[in-house]
Order: structure tokens, then sequence, then C-alpha cells
């Protein structure tokens, strides 16, 4: 569900303690995601993530680490030429519609202070940013409409700006219960509704809630209640029979959509990575069987020794035909030998020898090669499978594991910046243990032989790929260990099934095997524990637990 006008007026109340706040940093988050940096004195810095994928769209404030794009988007660097160093005035909602207006106190191409307008309309699939002037003319918008796409609203730079037209309707605060059709949804009756908060009003008119109450509850909420990506409001859905999780307003709009889109951004900034790392693995499936094939060609090859063999032994006696029929020396059983008409016997013989030769010396070659294609086959599967729970710094980080073993060319890199000094492993403190989580390869690989000290018990989970888990305690007990194992089942193939098998030893019994690939090892001894993994456990954890760099 996106957000609907009643929602958005509950936001606005909230928003209203970015006014007199000077704007920042302007960054993408994404192609349809912007963040402000706004100071304000209630308070202080403020990022406000305005967001307008049409599934997703939303405004909210942020407070943990962000992962913006390296290079700005057109439309942000108009934003930083007109809003860098603005000041806020006011931030009004338009009626109860989805549109959030910015007044801001910014300035034009000459630096003169101008009085502009940043229209937030957090519409569905039309979503959209727009800038406007002081004489209402679009200075630029995130998503330009030319007219062959919406004859009634032309959305680029030059046009007027026009809100979108509005169908006359009761507003929610001024319309009276007799006034309603409580037989028809309200979303055609009242300004601001949607669907699913029209069956919650429905819902609990019919119980004999007053509309009053209704209301009193909805303006004054603080909260986001949500019980799953399609239902969730500020007033808690009774009709829905569930129970929620509740969240402060901002909170919970940061978290609805947070896995879904952290792989919507690491597919923008990362996706040479995904498209190199199925292109490699479609290759070599491919590649495999026709490599078996040819073994399997191979593995015949003494028959045509023993071709060449009867066609000297009987030389002088045959006349050469297309197929000549030869007694086999051993069984004495009818041996067929196709014959090269261009050639004499004696040259067929030669050449089936040299077949012979040839094929006999392709099978170690032909088993090496099937053995690097399954093991490139392993490796990337495990790419592919740490891509699905990699945030944006572990796309980065398979990035460069791939441009070490020469599967992707280099980026230029930004004057400047300096590479990260160690991978960006997942580290949780629980009481006076450290444990540890890689989710890539680098990260395994620096978990396992640089953080781990001998007595460091190591997780990996079995038959799967996966993470690798450290932990570093004084005293390990069965709660840190299922801990640890649980988290290796959450980081791998296995998080969707029950009863995982997770190997764990000490990092004095692990051995790296010369000439493999990154984070690849052995276990001398190990111990298994079997372990259900419950994602929203982990979740938790990670919320609680996790130490922020």
């Amino acid at each position: 569900m996106a957000l609907d006008g009643l929602m958005l007026h509950c936001l606005s109340r909230q928003l209203k303690d970015l006014e007199s706040g000077k704007i920042g940093k302007i960054q993408n988050l994404s192609e349809e995601e912007i963040v402000l940096h706004i100071h304000t004195q209630k308070l202080g810095n403020v990022r406000l993530i305005i967001n307008v994928h049409s599934n997703t769209n939303r405004i909210y404030f942020h407070d943990h680490g962000l992962n913006t794009q390296p290079n700005p988007s057109n439309f942000v660097m108009v934003l930083r030429k007109y809003l860098s160093q603005g000041i806020v005035d006011s931030i009004n909602q338009a009626g109860f519609d989805r549109i959030l207006i910015f007044h801001i106190k910014g300035h034009n191409e000459l630096g003169d202070a101008k009085d502009l307008k940043l229209y937030a309309e957090l519409m569905g699939k039309y979503a959209n940013l727009i800038l406007v002037d002081e004489g209402g003319t679009i200075i630029d918008a995130l998503k330009r409409i030319p007219v062959f796409e919406n004859s009634k609203r032309l959305i680029h730079p030059g046009a007027k700006y026009m809100l979108p037209p509005q169908e006359k309707r009761y507003t929610i605060d001024r319309v009276k219960l007799e006034e309603l059709d409580l037989d028809s949804p309200l979303t055609k009756q009242v300004q601001g509704f949607s669907p699913l908060l029209s069956k919650e009003y429905l819902y609990r008119l019919h119980q004999e809630e007053s509309l009053e109450e209704i209301n009193d509850a909805l303006f004054s909420s603080q909260n986001l209640y949500v019980y799953d990506e399609k239902n969730f409001h500020v007033l808690p859905l009774l009709h829905l029979q569930k129970e929620a999780k509740v969240y402060s307003l901002m909170d919970g709009l940061d978290k609805l959509y947070a896995y879904n889109e952290a792989k919507v951004r690491i597919k923008e900034q990362c996706g040479d990575v995904f498209r190199i790392v199925d292109q490699e693995l479609n290759k070599h499936l491919k590649k495999l069987p026709k490599l078996e094939s040819s073994l399997l060609r191979a593995k015949d090859y003494q028959k045509y020794q023993v071709y060449g063999d009867l066609l000297f032994a009987y030389m002088g006696t045959i006349e050469k035909e297309k197929i000549v029929t030869l007694p086999d020396f051993e069984s004495g059983k009818d041996v067929k030998i196709p014959i090269d008409m261009r050639f004499d016997l004696k040259q067929n013989a030669n050449k089936y020898y040299q077949k012979y030769h040839k094929m006999k010396r392709s099978l170690s070659i032909l088993e090496e090669q099937i053995a690097r294609c399954q093991e490139d086959i392993e490796y990337f599967t495990q790419l592919k499978e740490q891509l699905q729970h990699a945030s944006w710094e572990d796309g980065l980080e398979i990035r460069e594991e791939l441009i070490k073993n020469k599967y992707l060319l280099p980026k230029k890199a930004a004057k400047g910046k300096k590479k990260p000094k160690r991978p960006h492993v997942l580290h949780l403190k629980v009481d006076e243990a450290d444990i540890y989580v890689g989710k890539n390869n680098l990260q395994n690989n620096y978990i396992t032989h640089h953080l781990g000290n001998k007595n460091d018990v190591w997780f990996h989970v079995k038959d799967y790929h996966g993470s690798h888990v450290l932990l570093k305690s004084e005293e390990v007990n069965e709660s840190l260990i299922r801990m640890c194992a649980m988290l290796a089942t959450y980081f791998s193939k296995g998080r969707h099934s029950s009863s995982v098998p997770v190997d764990y030893t000490t990092i004095s019994q692990l051995k790296k095997v010369p000439g493999s690939k990154i984070g690849f090892v052995t276990m001398k001894s190990y111990k298994t524990i079997y372990i259900d993994p419950d994602e929203s456990l982990v979740e938790h954890w990670i919320e609680r637990d996790q130490v922020r760099s």
C-alpha cells in the first residue's frame, strides 16, 4: 500500500520540526531516492529521505548510516545549485492530497535569494519530486513527463506547475456522519482515504465507534502499525484482526521496505557485479556437459589403437573399402573399421594411431578442465548467493574480488578517496563476547585469517555456501554457540531450511588450501550442531547488538 493523504497529514505534523532548518548536503541514495541533510534548532542534524519509487514512495527521517551513490544524478546537481544552504521556510500539505510543499528560501543561478518550492508528490506510480521557482515555473523534476505521456499535465523544465486535478469530496475534519454512505467505500466520498483506511473506518463505525473518536485516534497517532508490507497505517487496523508490529512513525517508515530497497540500491550501484556473476555461472554451466561429453568419447581411445593394429596386420590381404571387417586378435569377433577413401590403408592406420595418442593425452587435460569448471561453478554459485543478502559495501567488496580475479576491469578511482582499510564485516557485541560475520569471500578471509586467534571459535554451515562466523569470548557457552550457528545459517543458502547442520571448531584446526579460491579452508577436526533458522530472531539480534562503526 502506498501512503494515503491522511497518513501523510500525520507525517507533515512531524515534518514541521524542520521549519527554519538549513539545508546542507543533498545526495541520492538511488535513482529515485533523495536525502536532504537539514540542520534544525529542535532536532539537530536530520537526514530527510524523500522516496519516489512507484511502490515504496514515502518521506521519513533516517538516523543510521547511509550508502549514497558516489556520482550525483543530474537532478541532485540541480537541487544543490538552488537549495544548498537554503532555509526551509514552511512545509504544508496540499489539502489532504498526497502532496507536500516545501517552501524554501533558496537562490538562483546568480546567487540572488529566491522563494522556491519543492513539491514531493507521493502518489504511487505517479510519485515525483519537482522544483518550482517563485513564478510557478518548473526548474526541474526527478521524473520528467512529456506531453505525449500525459496531455493534461506537463512536467518539464520551463512548463508551468499545476497541481493534479482534484475531485470534489468531503474532508474528514468537516464531514458529518449523516453525510456519509456507510455502504460505499469512503475513497470516493472523502479526501485522503486509501481502500485500506476506508475498510478500517467502516469497520469501526459499524462497531458503534463514533467518527470523532476515530478521527482523534488518527490525528493524535505518533506510531506506525505494520502488519505486512501492504497493510500498515498510523491507526491500528482492527478489521484485519491480527497483531501489529508497532514503531514510531518515522522509524516504521524507515524499516518498512528497508530489505527490498537495499536490493534495489545494490543492483543500481553494483549492476555490473550481478551481471558478470550471472554470465560466468551460465557460461560454465553450459561448458560442463560439453567437457563431460568429450571426456566420455576420449575414454574410448583404445579402440583406435586396435583399428591401427588390425589394419597393419591384415594390410596385405584386404582390399580398401569404406568399411573393412577384420577379426579381433583376442576375442575373434568381427571389428568394423571405417576407412577414409582419400588415403591408403597404411595412412588410415597411422591416422588411427595419431587419434589414439591424441585422445589418450586429452584425458588428463579434460579431467583437469572439468575439475576447474566445477570449481568455477561452485565459486560463482557462492557469489550469487552472497549477493542475495549483500549490502552496498558487500557488493563493492565482491566487485573488488572479481577485479583481482580478472573477471572485471577496475573502475577509475575518484581523486582523494582512499580504499577502506578492512572489509565491512558484521560485528555484534553480546555481553563480553564479540561475534563477527562475513557476508562475502573477502570478509570471510579477513575474519578467519586476520581477526581470528587460535582459540577463537569458527562456524560454517555444512554442505551449503555461507558465512564464516567468528566468536571471540573468554567463556564459550551453549547460548553463544547456538547464536553463532544461527547467524551462520541465516547468511547461507540454508536460511529457509530446517535442522541445518553447522560445523564449528577453533581457528587452530583450520587449514588454508594452497591455490584455492579466497575464503576456502578445510578443517582437521570439528563438532556439528543442528539449527532451525529463525529470521525474526536474527534480525532482532542485529538490530539490538550490532556495533556500528
